[in-house]
């Protein structure tokens, strides 16, 4: 029971991360700019994180989702942690916890 309840809950937080980054609001834009990106990287980082959603998803390809959600968030968390902005490591960590636990979790 906590295995497909964490798969799910993984699911939808990647999914709506994903639509929050691909919308790419101004300020959303201007994290990534002042992270050394270009400003489209956060479509290409919702892209990645709503693809593994969708792996996270279906039993057949969760492994796949879930190294691809990991490597998201490693790459996210380097990132805050070069430019030091420390405020954005608890939304990472939240991640990176439903990771674990709906890789663990069977």
């Amino acid at each position: 029971m906590l295995h497909a309840v964490s798969i799910w809950i993984l699911a939808v937080a990647l999914l709506g991360a994903g639509l929050f980054n691909a919308i790419g609001t101004r300020a959303t834009q201007a994290d990534f700019v002042r992270w050394g990106y270009p400003a489209w990287w956060c479509r290409l980082t919702g892209g990645l994180e709503m693809l593994s959603a969708v792996l996270v998803a279906l039993p057949a390809s969760r492994t796949a989702g879930l190294l691809l959600g990991a490597l998201v968030m490693a790459a996210a968390a380097l990132t805050v942690l070069r430019r030091r902005e420390f405020k954005h490591l608890a939304p990472i960590a939240v991640f990176v916890v439903l990771i674990a636990l709906a890789a663990f979790s069977s």
